[in-house]
């Protein structure tokens, strides 16, 4: 060890040099952000959605644009500057369709053939009080392109499909450029660009924000620690270069930082800054107690460098647990923290070490010896546990209890806007469109004709109209469109335009003709609801953000009407679609937790065996840790916090941080009895040397997960809370129940 602490000068040289390489790689960081990093990889819905979006495309390549006007849309100026910039969104970059209720018509049958009428007569005035009250009494367009009191009107774009996040900006730029040139200041936007745009943009407001935030604590708690700028700055250099280089690794690989990126720097300086304690403490008593820095240093890492090697492992096994979720943003968070806290240890290790073996040790022994009050303060919580080790088991135990109801009111009942930043123009905007339309999540149903039946066959299309009207029936669906419109369409259009006569045709025979007079006519638009063969068709709608658990409702009553009503011979239905498959994420978010729970306990247990070589010791030592996972979700369960893909990642980083304490803790105990000393004395040498370093490693995961609570994500804040308030009773658990399982169990 001491040869290797000689080429300190070497090693400090080469990880300065890393940290260069990283500061240039930042550059080519790139931030992402798509829903299908939530869908369940390897799902069969997800495999047959992949295969139905080849012929009809995916369902959220829009975006929304509503204006309002104020007491109505019905005033002359309005309509035109709305109808020439509903014209013009058509030039806008990557939008390949535009729609808007100016550039609609009503489809009329006359003598000459099919003529076109307007759905409002803009330079009429007269005839809009008319106009609104066809459109009103058709209901085809109200709560899709004009809201129920005609307040705001919307222009719909079709965008291309997988746009990138500089495509999005350019989009949403030119979109605004033709707004403001249109005179339109009031306006709301809804769709997947105008998403991405937000959430990336919180992702690097949060990135810097958190950075700053943990890096101030980091300073105010290592200089109340220490009272050394020295050492502060040799801390704080270490876990920032250590955030470096992790960051120019990832963009090494080519990773691109989504929306659980802002948890990397608090990760990395919280997780980093408890490696410093551990090694700084060690390292500084053994310089006090007289020995040289080489060989004080070298005692160091043999003894809390082993202990703090083996707890980087296991925080980095609790997050590699997350590999197990089928959530690609999740699976994806848990291997780069992994990384980033194994790259910690490395450089705290490397860098860190050499500083403070360069540097005097006049510069880094505190003015003033604190540890007498530290050693009088946790000598007293050792003997509490001495004396009351019952009410300790007992307290234990009831705590368990409580926990496990809190476990069992846990719910999925997820909500969307509950993603978006908390009081951001686009959570304004998205309740905009849940209030006056049909909301955001998509809904598809795939249409299978059976047989030779084809979708265009008139006893298909009268089932398919059943499936209409049923989902037009639940009140969370809202903008049922299907292929039966078109031939609706031109039934209304044959009867005098007409609104009663938006049906289906009860003859079969008319019904072929309308299907003929379709393909001539509208064989674009009809293209978007059946494929080529006319095998499959598709139902579009859209769902309002009621919850996941309120929406499984809605599902399973239309699965079971299909299963039973429908003429399964002539055509099957089946639900599909992103807002599908985001909601069928949750359900195996409980599973793949359990799971990647259980695989991490066992990984964990291996390497406390491989260290302890003590069956009994690796028992007590997890026995601590699972209390605070239980006390994580049942805190879920008591503050009615919906379990969703990035809530689950609370569980890794309490079981991950979390049992780094105890690794210590029986790490002393154990090196304690191998110089001699019996239980209690190694029990009150562990209290007195460990103890004080736990105390402030997990004070500083407190605060430093708290500085979640100033973030503008709700996940977040939630995590911020509960990652906290489960660490602090982690260490609870580990000075008081731990050391009565010691004496009790060993």
């Amino acid at each position: 060890m001491q040869k290797i602490l000689a080429f300190k000068k070497s090693i400090l040289g080469l990880f300065i040099f890393l940290g260069i390489v990283a500061t240039l790689l930042l550059f080519q960081l790139k931030f992402s952000f798509d829903f299908s990093q939530f869908f369940p990889e390897g799902d069969e819905d997800l495999v047959f959605y992949q295969e139905f979006i080849k012929e009809f495309g995916v369902d959220d390549s829009f975006l929304l644009i509503a204006i309002e006007k104020e007491p109505t849309v019905f005033e002359t100026d309005f309509l035109e500057r709305f109808d020439a910039f509903s014209k013009t969104s058509k030039d806008i970059p990557y939008v390949i369709e535009n729609q808007s209720l100016t550039t609609l018509f009503y489809p009329l049958k006359t003598s000459f053939g099919y003529s076109r009428l307007p759905i409002i007569h803009i330079g009429d005035s007269l005839k809009y009080d008319k106009d609104w009250q066809k459109i009103k009494k058709d209901s085809l367009f109200t709560g899709l392109l004009v809201d129920e009191k005609a307040t705001s009107m919307v222009v719909s774009l079709e965008t291309e499909d997988t746009l990138d996040y500089e495509q999005c900006i350019a989009l949403l730029t030119a979109l605004r450029n033709s707004l403001e040139k249109h005179g339109f200041d009031d306006y709301h936007l809804l769709g997947r660009a105008f998403f991405y745009e937000a959430l990336v943009n919180m992702q690097k407001e949060e990135l810097i924000k958190t950075t700053i935030f943990a890096t101030l604590l980091v300073v105010l708690v290592l200089f109340l620690v220490y009272r050394r700028i020295t050492v502060v700055a040799i801390a704080l250099s270490s876990i920032i270069l250590a955030l470096l280089i992790f960051l120019g690794v990832l963009s090494l690989l080519g990773k691109e930082l989504n929306t659980l990126s802002s948890f990397y720097p608090i990760l990395l300086l919280i997780v980093g800054t408890s490696d410093v304690i551990h090694i700084m403490d060690d390292y500084l008593a053994k310089l006090r107690s007289g020995l040289q820095r080489q060989i004080a240093m070298a005692n160091t890492l043999k003894e809390v460098g082993i202990s703090t090697l083996l707890t980087s492992v296991t925080t980095a096994i609790g997050f590699a647990s997350l590999v197990t979720s089928k959530s690609s943003v999740v699976s994806g968070f848990g291997i780069n923290s992994a990384l980033g806290v194994l790259i910690a240890f490395v450089t705290i290790v490397g860098f860190a070490c050499s500083l403070l073996l360069l540097i005097d040790t006049k510069y880094v022994l505190p003015k003033k010896n604190s540890s007498s009050k530290w050693t009088a303060g946790l000598t007293r919580v050792n003997q509490f546990t001495q004396h009351f080790p019952r009410g300790i088991l007992v307290a234990s135990l009831l705590f368990m209890g409580i926990c496990i109801w809190g476990l069992s009111r846990i719910n999925t009942n997820y909500q969307i806007k509950e993603s978006l930043p908390s009081g951001s123009a686009i959570a304004a905007d998205f309740e905009f469109f849940q209030k006056n339309y049909g909301g955001f999540r998509p809904l598809e149903v795939a249409v299978s004709a059976q047989g030779e039946y084809k979708v265009t066959d008139f006893f298909v299309a009268q089932e398919v109209e059943r499936v209409v009207q049923r989902l037009k029936q639940f009140s969370a669906v809202r903008n049922v469109q299907s292929a039966n419109a078109f031939y609706k369409g031109l039934h209304k259009a044959n009867n005098l335009n007409q609104s009663d006569y938006f049906i289906l045709p009860k003859e079969r025979e008319t019904f072929e003709k309308y299907k003929r007079e379709v393909q001539k006519i509208a064989r674009k638009p009809l293209g978007k609801f059946v494929n080529t063969e006319e095998t499959k068709a598709r139902i579009t709608a859209k769902v309002l953000d009621i919850g996941l658990d309120t929406l499984n409702t809605v599902y399973e009553e239309f699965n079971s009407f299909v299963t039973t009503e429908i003429d399964s011979n002539l055509v099957k239905f089946r639900l599909t679609g992103t807002g599908i498959l985001l909601d069928k994420n949750a359900y195996y978010i409980k599973d793949s937790l359990l799971q990647g729970l259980l695989m991490g306990l066992l990984l964990v247990a291996l390497v406390m065996a491989f260290l302890f070589k003590n069956l009994k010791l690796v028992l007590v030592s997890l026995l601590p840790n699972f209390l605070p996972l239980l006390f994580a979700a049942a805190l879920l369960g008591f503050l009615g916090i919906p379990l969703e893909a990035t809530i689950s990642v609370v569980f890794a980083i309490v079981f991950g941080i979390a049992v780094d304490d105890t690794i210590h803790f029986l790490g002393r105990y154990k090196i304690g009895l191998s110089k001699g000393l019996n239980k209690e004395e190694a029990l009150q040498v562990t209290f007195a040397e460990t103890g004080r370093a736990l105390i402030i490693t997990t004070l500083i995961l407190f605060f430093g997960f708290l500085v979640l609570l100033f973030s503008v994500h709700t996940p977040s804040t939630t995590i911020g809370m509960l990652v906290s308030v489960t660490l602090l009773t982690a260490l609870i658990l580990d000075l008081l129940l731990l050391p009565v399982l010691i004496r009790k169990l060993l």
